[in-house]
Parts: C-alpha cells; structure tokens; sequence
C-alpha cells in the first residue's frame, strides 16, 4: 500500500521588525503527516497524536486536511480514497507555527502521494488557506518559511508575493518556550489599530536595514536593527519576565531578541553557537528560579523546509 509521510518544520514569524512579514524556518520541532491510500472515496483522518485530544476529525475544520482538499479539489480528485495520518511533534498555541506546519505538511504529502502534481511554490496557497481556518487570518509569514526553508519576506499577503531572503552562515537561534499558554487570536486582539507616524518611520527603517544586514553578512547591523518599536510593547506584557530574560540574552551578546510570532516563545537572534548556548541555559535557570516551567533549545535556520522524510 503507496504511504508517504512529511515532516514541516517548526518557524519564527515577525522576526520583532516585520510584523506578519517576515519568517524564519527552524530546524526543531515540528509535525509529521501521513497520506496512505483510502479504502472509501475522499479524504478521511484516520489518526491524530500528540495533540491532547484538541484537533477536530472533520476534514473542513482541521488545518492540514484543510489544505491537502483545497489541492484535491482543484485536482478534480475529491472522490479518491485516501487517508491522513496527523502526528503533532510540537505544542500548540507556542508560538512556533504549530497551526502552519500542520498545514503545510498537510498539503505538502498529500502532493507527494500524488506523485508531485503541483511545484512547491504552487503549495504555498493551500497551506495558507489551511492555516487560515485555526486563527482566522490569511498571512505567510509561518507558513512561506516552513513550506520553503530560510528566512522569508512577504511583501503582500494577499497576493502571496515573497521573497527568499539570504541567511548568514552563522546565524543560530536560543529558543525560550515559558511553559504559559496564549492564544493567537488573545494576542491580535490586544494589539492596537494604529501606529504612530514616528513609530511607522522608524519601524520601516528597522526591517529595511534587517534586511540589507541579511544581504551583507553585516551582524552589526542586523543588531541595530532588531527593535520593534510597534508589537512587542504590547505583547510583552502578556509573557512573565519577558524584560528579564530579555535583558539576559542582550547582555549575553544575543544580536536581538524578541516574541515568537503570537508568544510566548521568545527568540534570542545569535551569530555565535556558544552565545546562545549561554543564553539557553541562563534563560531556563531564571525561570526556574521563578517557578515557571520552560524549555529551551538551540536551533540553526533549516534552509530546507518541509521534506519527505520515508
């Protein structure tokens, strides 16, 4: 019996300048899915793990069946017997993506089971589409790096116009997840309508230079770029001894250091492994120190992307 299984990797969205913009794919966590043949007509879920019982069985409802119909709909293949396998490797509501690389996994096996139908590139709609029914919103910036690997911009989400920006070779992350749950739609809902002028201003010259500083190899300027003047003030306050661990990680030689995506996974942008080695292990003793639970782990940027990993 034809099965192919996938593996989407876990991501880092907003990188603090680029607000629902900019993404980064790493190398762990992320989910795996499988797409086997079906004994009835249509697409089925047969299993989920690993997801405490959370995520719903209905194929319209569930995002990476979501995504793996909306391609076999514009296949003409909805009748085909088929069946999913959801296999969740990372938690939900971290602020890693979880909800897009479930998506992307989703449609990206079920492209491979049909041996390969549609590019890579062309998936990107899908599993947009796929996300887009856990939080409500249609963006890429979990969903483009994920799908593609690297560092990804996304000039407009509407038309799913993105760029694949270069990585330095150096680049490494500390990865902070404080064991607190907060909801993407929590998150956006806080968040204010408007910018200020100066703030718009100096916002737009953080990810401009942000992304010269990916062009040139140039850390010193990636540093003084990475400040966001615009989301994570508002969003701090949502995370315990966001400030703190802040503070630590900036002190400790961390290029910048920001919110994951909704929260309340934090990032600390590193050029040197043993910096953010440094800055794991600091990180995890203060918040145990607090009596709050977290882990911690170090990722390089995974400038693959979702793969068939049997």
């Amino acid at each position: 019996m034809k099965s192919v299984r996938v593996f989407a990797p876990a991501t880092v969205a907003n990188l603090a300048v680029g607000y629902d913009v900019l993404g980064l794919c790493l190398d762990q966590p992320g989910d795996e899915v499988v797409i086997k043949e079906g004994t009835s007509p249509g697409l089925k879920i047969t299993t989920i793990t690993g997801d405490k019982g959370l995520l719903p069985y209905e194929v319209e409802s569930n995002t990476a069946s979501h995504a793996a119909l909306r391609l076999l709909e514009d296949l003409g293949l909805t009748t085909m017997p088929v069946e999913m396998e959801i296999h969740k490797k990372m938690g939900m509501g971290t602020g890693l993506g979880s909800s897009a690389a479930s998506a992307v996994a989703g449609v990206y096996a079920m492209n491979a089971f049909l041996d390969e139908p549609m590019s890579k590139a062309a998936l990107l709609r899908y599993a947009v589409e796929g996300e887009a029914q856990a939080d409500g919103a249609y963006h890429a910036d979990n969903v483009a790096p994920s799908l593609f690997g690297g560092i990804v911009l996304i000039r407009s989400n509407t038309q799913l116009d993105y760029i694949e920006l270069p990585v330095p070779e150096k680049l490494v992350l500390a990865m902070i997840y404080p064991h607190i749950e907060i909801l993407t739609s929590e998150s956006r809902a806080i968040l204010k309508a408007t910018v200020e002028l100066n703030q718009m201003v100096k916002q737009t010259g953080n990810i401009a230079a942000f992304t010269a500083s990916l062009f040139n190899n140039d850390y010193n300027l990636m540093s003084r770029s990475l400040e966001d003047l615009v989301i994570e003030p508002q969003r701090a306050k949502l995370i315990p001894e966001f400030e703190q661990v802040k503070e630590i990680a900036l002190h400790s030689g961390a290029l910048g250091f920001s919110i994951s995506g909704a929260g309340p996974s934090m990032f600390a942008l590193c050029h040197d492994h043993d910096i953010a080695e440094k800055i794991a292990q600091m990180s995890k003793s203060h918040f145990d120190n607090k009596g709050i639970g977290a882990d911690c782990f170090i990722s390089k940027i995974n400038t693959t992307g979702a793969i068939q990993i049997d």
